[in-house]
């Protein structure tokens, strides 16, 4: 795919990428860190160990999401420049444009996708 073929796809992911950044600079008041938030929450003498360890677990998760979301929007980004966008990180092949409408960041087309969901369930 060309650059030109890909302009759509880029604004997208840029959209997609400050929707995100606009998103976790929310949840976390817009200067702190996801530990600082996190160890607000778990400072108060009446809440439980268990609901401590619940919540933090909650919220480590959240924010691994959060990376793993961005980096694989960076990482679509980088395709796009490389003039790699569209073909599948594992096999070559062209994804379809329905799949990367539907998911822009998609590294993988269908098949290799689950495959790799086969070899590693979640």
């Amino acid at each position: 795919m060309n650059q030109q073929q890909a302009t759509p796809y880029r604004q997208q992911l840029m959209a997609m990428r400050a929707a995100l950044l606009a998103q976790i600079a929310e949840q976390r008041g817009g200067v702190m860190s996801r530990v600082d938030v996190a160890s607000d929450h778990f400072g108060h003498p009446e809440d439980s160990g268990a609901q401590l360890a619940t919540e933090r677990e909650i919220e480590f998760a959240l924010g691994e999401r959060e990376m793993a979301e961005l980096t694989a929007i960076d990482a679509a980004l980088a395709r796009i420049d490389a003039d790699t966008y569209g073909e599948c990180t594992d096999c070559g092949a062209a994804i379809a444009p329905a799949r990367l409408q539907a998911t822009p960041e998609a590294p993988r087309c269908i098949h290799c996708q689950e495959k790799l969901e086969h070899q590693h369930p979640a």
